[in-house]
């Protein structure tokens, strides 16, 4: 692999993964397993678990069945409920690394401010709040749902009440008896609000856009249901199978035959005519776009809150913000003591792309701005030895990220296998074509899917209006694409030897190879 060069007081490692939440363990647990230990694991915050840490919201839970949302080299026979909480998520996660031994590659408060290629010594520096250091190759997993996004409202900054986003839950302000204005209804929103609701004594509900919204059918894991998992861990195995089977099978739907999904509008529609009997509410609460164009949200409470007297819903955004009072789109008025954002997250614009400065000495975010791309969602053009996990076009609309994630650690483990058979300092650059070509694939796919015609907006959506953030396939079919690394796909760039470069430099000569010496990898892009 590459030269160690050790200067005193700056660490060197052959792998830096960057964030320890199911993507950043995974990748440690998959390298160790590979039998590398030379890794760090980068972590801001004091504790793993990534967004499962960050989030704890009221009524936060995972709305993918517990024993497909968790790793298959690593299952779990005590799931408490079918669709786990938070809080057994997280303790899933420190389980995880407890169990793999992953301690001791992990660095708490280094938060990555900056990561440049070094084109002559063909590797990653790293500066982080925790201190600097340099890598061969940088495993990028600080996923799509890491940094909240705060709608900028006029007003805002003179509310004089509480404000917070669903992610940065402050638990020491008590909402009991206070008049909350709650905005959106994603995901989080429909956790929280039937959460909130016995609690406040106004609950006024922003919906820009209303969500489709079917029955959470959860339920405790009975203990001799876990006991049989304990005894027969084949039992666990055949449990996990079957929910992912059940999902490969809904795919087409999406993908293909967005106008089979009627007969689920109309399960959606019985489910919220059962909680809500007033018309009005009724229409305001209905979607005018075809179900699975923005995600499908699974709750059996949230329409049972919103028929409560004392929660309004104002079918518009929060546009004004006047002292206490908040104003909706429609000019709808309410005084409220608090504010709780439940707005997303920079998705499509993910702020590590800021900090990351590659091979031509521009930015990932510069080489995105036109939309999110990368090689099989790992790979980007211009950007040596660097991967990241939940990359772009790896979401899903309907089955388990976790899937998804191990898929990408496939992928990860034969580009490490690829490095090792070159030998020698030694990088491998995605070519622009290659990704031009996967890209190309993926929006094609993309046109007919219910993601692009189902006639929403959604966070799957970049500024341009292109899906970069969806797979539009099976997790099966993107399993087979990751499998291997085509050095066909890449440019393998060879480091100038040590003592070469210090000749040259000592000579005062041409900086021109200073990049490494490009190596064809045996076709021509």
């Amino acid at each position: 692999m590459a030269e160690h060069e050790q200067a005193q007081g700056h660490e060197h490692v052959r792998v830096a993964v960057v964030g320890s939440g199911f993507g950043g363990l995974g990748a440690a647990v998959r390298l160790r397993r590979e039998g590398i230990t030379d890794f760090v694991v980068l972590e801001r915050a004091s504790s793993v678990g990534g967004t499962w840490r960050d989030n704890s919201y009221p009524g936060c839970a995972c709305d993918v069945p517990s024993h497909l949302y968790s790793f298959s080299f690593a299952p779990n026979p005590d799931w408490p409920r079918s669709f786990s909480g938070q809080e057994h998520i997280r303790a899933y996660l420190e389980h995880v690394t407890d169990t793999f031994g992953l301690r001791p590659h992990l660095r708490f408060d280094s938060e990555v401010k900056r990561m440049v290629w070094d084109t002559e010594r063909l590797r990653w520096d790293i500066e982080t709040s925790g201190g600097n250091l340099s890598a061969d190759v940088v495993v990028s997993a600080t996923g799509p749902l890491s940094e909240p996004r705060l709608p900028d409202i006029p007003g805002l900054d003179t509310f004089p009440g509480k404000v917070f986003h669903s992610a940065r839950w402050d638990h020491d302000y008590d909402l009991r008896g206070k008049r909350v204005a709650m905005v959106g209804t994603g995901a989080s929103a429909i956790q929280i609000v039937p959460a909130v609701q016995p609690l406040v004594s106004r609950l006024t509900l922003f919906q820009r856009t209303p969500a489709w919204v079917l029955p959470r059918v959860d339920r405790p894991i009975s203990g001799a249901e876990r006991a049989l998992h304990r005894a027969l861990p084949l039992t666990t195995k055949m449990r996990r199978g079957l929910l992912w089977g059940i999902r490969e099978l809904q795919v087409q739907a999406f993908t293909k035959h967005p106008g089979e999904l009627g007969f689920v509008e109309q399960l959606a529609k019985r489910n919220m005519g059962r909680a809500i009997k007033d018309p009005a509410l009724r229409a305001r609460l209905t979607p005018d776009y075809r179900i699975g164009c923005k995600r499908i949200l699974l709750s059996s409470t949230y329409y049972p809150a919103l028929a409560q007297p004392h929660v309004d819903v104002v079918a518009s955004g929060l546009s004004e913000v006047r002292g206490s009072t908040v104003v909706g789109a429609d000019g709808t008025e309410a005084e409220v003591d608090a504010i709780v954002f439940g707005t997303g997250f920079h998705v499509t614009d993910m702020p590590i792309a800021e900090r990351v400065v590659g091979a031509e000495g521009r930015t990932l975010a510069e080489a995105w701005a036109g939309g999110m791309q990368a090689l099989r969602g790992a790979a980007a053009a211009g950007f040596p030895n660097w991967m990241t996990v939940i990359g772009p076009n790896t979401g899903l609309g309907n089955s388990s990220m976790i899937l998804m994630i191990e898929s990408q650690l496939n992928y990860l483990a034969d580009y490490l296998r690829q490095l090792d058979v070159l030998g020698g300092r030694v990088a491998l650059d995605a070519r622009p074509s290659a990704v031009r070509a996967w890209n190309h694939r993926v929006q094609e796919r993309m046109k007919r899917t219910v993601w692009n015609t189902g006639g929403c907006t959604s966070w799957y959506l970049d500024a341009s209006g292109r899906n970069t953030t969806i797979w539009p396939g099976t997790t099966s079919e993107f399993r087979r694409e990751t499998r291997r690394v085509d050095l066909a796909e890449y440019t393998v760039v060879r480091g100038v030897p040590a003592a070469a470069r210090d000749n040259r430099k000592n000579a005062g000569g041409s900086q021109e190879n200073a990049g490494g010496t490009p190596e064809n990898a045996g076709v021509t892009a």
